[in-house]
């Protein structure tokens, strides 16, 4: 859609990933137009342990279609829509130990518990010029869409693509995804891209169901190196202004590197990986780090394990109460999961799945979560739609 290169380089928003990703979509033409489309539903118990963990059954779900068609010679225009029923399982969304960011009454922020998505994730057109020799020019514009920045958001990610968890560097990495109003222009050659963005830094409210006023408020660069078909590598510098609804004096400068290795293991399998760090600077405030380790192996196109390693500085774990409300704590974590995927369909798989989680953290904050260790897990049910086949 963006340039001339394989489908399966394109990732979410304007993002990159390795040239030998497989494409896990149902593909469909209509005249000039070509398209995909992909989606899921899931239903998750979450058993999150300690003095402030929780328990909850909830469904989480994405549908997303792409469609492309040349203008021209040498344009190619694209559209792009996602949504997603998640506000469904309420504005509080699931518990997840040591998770932050947002609110569920435009009053109190959300700790310990993971934000549902907005009905509307994308809703974007693009235009890109083909100008030879590889080389291309594109423009982005999305309400809501996904800016320049970062990595490819989590839930694309094939590294991190079965599991139900949301990272907890998710607000550090790629809360921007859903943006309500950004415009993306860009130049890339048979390699490298460099791309710059326009949009609203404030991320969504509580109300989920509805589309907000865009603005264009903020600003990010990005650049990504793909030197092989196996390797995509990513950096990227930010402006949001008053990101957070509950702190609206407070902007940040975010910052973000990253890999993303895949190989191709054979018929039915591939092996995914992602590396990346994050840095926000708040203004005022602190600064932050988030680092991300996570991989992913498939095979026999049914078996995948995956895994994931967390360390990240949060300051926000408690509320303006409490005496530990400007202390900043490091949290690591590192997840474990196993999937089993059974075709119904050449389009539509079941899978059953779940996953543990253990946790280290100062011990200062042990009266609050307990003792450090395994102490949460997940169980769930999923449908895909798409073909996941990589044969």
């Amino acid at each position: 859609m963006l340039g001339p290169y394989g489908m399966s380089r394109e990732a979410s928003g304007t993002a990159w990933q390795p040239d030998s990703s497989p494409v896990l979509a149902t593909m469909f033409h209509a005249g000039d137009w070509m398209g995909m489309a992909q989606g899921n539903a899931t239903l998750v118990h979450s058993d999150q342990g300690g003095p402030r963990g929780d328990q909850q059954n909830f469904v989480e779900s994405m549908a997303m279609v792409m469609a492309n068609r040349p203008i021209g010679d040498h344009g190619r225009l694209g559209l792009r829509g996602m949504l997603s029923l998640d506000p469904l399982m309420g504005r509080r969304g699931y518990p997840l130990l040591f998770a932050v960011g947002e609110t569920a009454d435009g009053v109190n922020k959300l700790v310990d518990r993971q934000h549902p998505h907005d009905l509307f994730m994308e809703l974007a057109v693009s235009y890109s010029h083909d100008l030879g020799d590889g080389r291309a020019a594109f423009l982005y514009a999305g309400l809501p869409g996904e800016p320049a920045l970062g990595p490819p958001t989590f839930m694309h990610r094939l590294s991190g693509l079965d599991n139900p968890e949301a990272p907890l560097g998710h607000h550090w990495f790629d809360s921007t995804h859903i943006t309500w109003g950004v415009m993306t222009a860009g130049f890339s050659t048979r390699t490298w891209k460099i791309e710059a963005s326009a949009f609203k830094g404030r991320e969504p409210d509580e109300k989920r169901w509805d589309i907000e006023t865009p603005r264009l408020d903020s600003w990010s660069v990005r650049a990504f190196w793909n030197p092989t078909a196996n390797l995509s590598l990513q950096a990227s510098t930010g402006f949001l202004k008053s990101p957070e609804q509950l702190h609206p004096d407070e902007n940040e400068q975010r910052t973000t590197a990253s890999a993303t290795w895949n190989k191709p293991l054979g018929p039915g399998a591939n092996w995914a990986t992602t590396v990346a760090w994050s840095r926000k600077d708040l203004q005022p405030g602190p600064v932050l780090n988030a680092w991300l380790a996570e991989s992913l192996i498939r095979w026999n196109d049914r078996h995948t394990v995956y895994a994931r390693a967390e360390r990240n500085d949060q300051g926000e774990l408690f509320r303006e109460d409490n005496p530990l409300h400007h202390d900043i704590f490091t949290v690591n974590k590192v997840s474990l999961g196993y999937q089993l995927e059974v075709p119904v369909t050449r389009d539509v798989r079941l899978a059953f799945g779940g996953l543990a989680s253990a946790y280290a953290y100062p011990r200062a904050l042990k009266p609050f979560y307990g003792d450090d260790g395994l102490k949460s897990f997940m169980v769930y049910t999923r449908v895909n739609f798409g073909n996941r086949s990589l044969r």
